[in-house]
């Protein structure tokens, strides 16, 4: 594959369709600048600063911003907490709205009809098929992301970390515990 992804690449920067310069740029972007991690420095943050989560829960898409995240589908965010009482859940039932400066490129599974229509009948039952099962007594919220908004959501601070670091807390803190079909704890990192 990566042998075709270069072929191609080269056939098409000596045909001049494309600039390398653009596409080293395109490259870096995706590789450094928007992702997953972004998201889980965002809920690091609010998780160690409360005058930091304060702003997040009044103005998420400034508060995020705070942090040099922006565009990309990143305008327009609302920032919901899971709770003991509380667990919420994401999901864009008429296409794929997501917030890529947060949570970068969105997954195959959450852009496919099944997801999009079965996150909104059943989310206990999606949540499971992660492997997530949430207690009964708690509420299950699904949020509806849209072109006009978009959510992230803080996931519950795990147990035992407390006076730990940003950077170890945002390594506990997966894309998918962001939508809300995870937990955040070591097993989600990286996802």
């Amino acid at each position: 594959m990566a042998l075709r992804v270069k072929a191609l690449q080269s056939l098409l920067v000596e045909k001049g369709l494309v600039d390398p310069a653009a596409l080293d740029a395109i490259i870096d972007t995706y590789e450094h600048k928007v992702g997953p991690r972004n998201g889980a420095r965002v809920v690091a943050r609010a998780w160690t600063d409360a005058a930091y989560l304060a702003r997040l829960r009044q103005d998420a898409t400034a508060a995020i911003a705070e942090l040099g995240y922006g565009g990309r589908q990143g305008e327009h965010m609302v920032a919901v907490e899971n709770t003991p009482e509380t667990h919420n859940l994401v999901v864009c039932t008429l296409c794929s709205c997501y917030p890529w400066s947060v949570l970068g490129l969105p997954p195959v599974w959450y852009k496919s009809s099944p997801y999009r229509s079965r996150a909104v009948i059943d989310p206990r039952g999606v949540m499971a098929e992660f492997g997530l099962v949430v207690p009964e007594d708690v509420e299950v919220r699904v949020w509806d992301s849209t072109a006009e908004i978009r959510y992230l959501v803080i996931p519950q601070r795990p147990a035992g970390t407390e006076g730990w670091s940003e950077d170890a807390l945002a390594s506990l803190v997966s894309r998918d515990s962001m939508i809300g079909v995870a937990f955040a704890g070591a097993s989600g990192a990286g996802s």
